[in-house]
């Protein structure tokens, strides 16, 4: 079992714990911090569950069907992932308008505090190893599930301290208004990943930072005299890259594969834990104007 895998396993039965705990809880004690919680832990559960069947099917090679495989699945996952996030701070949102203006008291403090601080607890826990996952994977998945919980860690720290204030001064308003302000950083926080999945999906190219070093490879490497149509992109951990080499028409196509393949070893160098597929096209000399006409005549 991969460590991606097994990552939205251990995210998924911390759902499931921190669901029943909290429903439980947040039924008993009225409060709708508690209740909001249990139900964004119900929807972790839902979104953990379905990040493992995009991590399963995302591992599966590449086939007839599926020439470049099934990477993108990670980035609908996370699309998914945040429109199911915005969903439920809007329902939080609703919840906490309708506690102000019910004025409905919140009892069983006690026990209440004793869930938040274990919720507190095992979603830290998890947010650690979620992260030590996604930097070891670099899994578009585990990175979105890792901000998710970490939201959860910070939304839960919030619901902490307005229990925490309404067992001390009875200002049960506090628990509405942490209420509101939980379901607005919960669809902020969502959209970044739903534009880090759209942009995946319509292709983006990979970080700047990336792309300069794959420049500095090329015009560094000795027999190349230039290159043009450089394209990248990426789906999962796989990275796509496109480029055409120029060289001298003297030189033979032997040398000129060789130096193709120093350059497409030295590229793979730049980020070893990605899957790096490389198409080098090796020209005899700069045909980027003529292949540009010859695009514009297929696009038109």
């Amino acid at each position: 079992m991969t460590l991606q895998k097994r990552a939205t396993i251990v995210s998924s039965s911390v759902a499931v714990t921190l669901v029943v705990i909290k429903l439980i809880v947040g039924i008993v004690s009225g409060s709708v911090a508690v209740l909001a919680s249990a139900i964004d832990s119900g929807l972790d559960l839902a979104v953990s569950l379905f990040n493992l069947f995009a991590v399963t099917n995302a591992e599966k090679p590449a086939d007839e069907k599926f020439n470049y495989g099934r990477g993108k699945i990670e980035a609908i996952a996370a699309v998914i992932e945040g429109v199911i996030i915005t969903l439920s701070g809007f329902f939080i949102f609703y919840q906490a308008i309708q506690k102000i203006m019910h004025a409905e008291p919140v009892t069983h403090l006690d026990i209440s505090i004793g869930v938040m601080v274990v919720s507190l607890v095992m979603t830290g826990a998890l947010v650690m190893f979620l992260n030590h996952v996604a930097r070891v994977t670099q899994n578009m998945v585990i990175k979105s599930d890792a901000l998710h919980y970490k939201t959860d860690l910070l939304s839960n720290g919030a619901i902490l301290v307005s229990l925490v204030v309404i067992y001390f001064t009875d200002f049960y308003l506090i628990d509405a208004i942490l209420g509101i302000l939980i379901a607005i950083y919960i669809v902020y926080s969502a959209f970044e990943l739903i534009q880090e999945g759209v942009l995946v999906l319509l292709d983006v190219s990979l970080d700047d930072e990336i792309v300069e070093k794959i420049k500095e490879v090329i015009e560094s490497e000795p027999g190349v005299n230039d290159y043009h149509w450089l394209r990248t992109r990426k789906a999962g951990n796989d990275y796509f890259v496109d480029v055409h080499l120029v060289f001298t028409p003297e030189m033979s196509l032997l040398e000129a594969h060789r130096i193709g393949d120093s350059v497409e070893a030295k590229i793979k160098e730049i980020d070893p834990k990605a899957d790096w597929l490389i198409n080098i096209h090796l020209d005899p000399y700069d045909d980027s104007d003529v292949n540009l006409e010859e695009s514009k005549k297929f696009a038109g």
